[in-house]
């Protein structure tokens, strides 16, 4: 949701910043693996009950995962740049929350398993919904040039990235707004779907072309 309204402001420093990148040899996908790194290592501070230093790293892996897509669009856009971007977006989500089940598990744990689950909900309908949009040739640039179709919803990467951050400055209140964003994430993955179904439904109205007894064994 709110992506599109940070993307103006953090747009041209990120490519000031991607163009001396750039000049360093630096690629887009060296740029997402930094980010990844450091996002692993925020994780393993809050498992040890560090968060305000998790929080530090954790705001320097988003400045990597944001300069990676500056850097791309200065250069050359790969598919392999856009599956890395956003597989290890989600892994370092999963593994931040998995962080503070294991910094306090009796507090935290439940709370981090109903998150977990949550997160499938967006990232799920996400992915499913770029799929099926790639293949009948629908793009958009809604939220900048992306590597696969952007659905946008209540939580997106600014929502989780400032979830986070909060998670890290107020470790007491975890449970709390882990519940909250999970809330979120499952509102988000429905009116996903109901994006799916405006869409893609159109198929089931024009009806299946079906060859009866027709043998696709190979």
């Amino acid at each position: 949701m709110l992506d599109a309204v940070i993307r103006p402001h953090i747009d041209k420093p990120l490519a000031a910043v991607a163009h001396h990148a750039v000049r360093l040899g630096v690629s887009a996908n060296a740029a997402t693996l930094a980010g990844f790194t450091l996002g692993m290592a925020a994780a393993g501070l809050i498992a040890a009950q560090l968060t305000w230093v998790a929080l530090g790293v954790l705001l320097v892996s988003r400045f990597f995962d944001g300069l990676d897509g500056a850097i791309a669009r200065r250069t050359q856009p790969t598919d392999l740049g856009g599956y890395l971007d956003i597989t290890l977006d989600f892994i370092v989500y999963a593994s931040v929350v998995f962080a503070f089940a294991l910094a306090d598990p009796a507090r935290n744990a439940l709370a981090a398993a109903f998150l977990t689950t949550s997160f499938m909900a967006p990232a799920a309908t996400f992915l499913a919904y770029a799929v099926f949009a790639a293949k009948r040739g629908i793009t958009t640039e809604i939220r900048g040039a992306k590597s696969l179709y952007y659905l946008g919803g209540l939580t997106e990467g600014t929502e989780t990235i400032l979830t986070l951050c909060l998670m890290c400055a107020f470790p007491d209140w975890f449970a709390i707004i882990a519940v909250v964003y999970g809330l979120m994430c499952w509102i988000t993955g429905g009116t996903r779907i109901a994006a799916a179904v405006a869409t893609f439904g159109d198929a089931a109205a024009a009806g299946v072309m079906v060859r009866e007894g027709t043998d696709v064994t190979p």
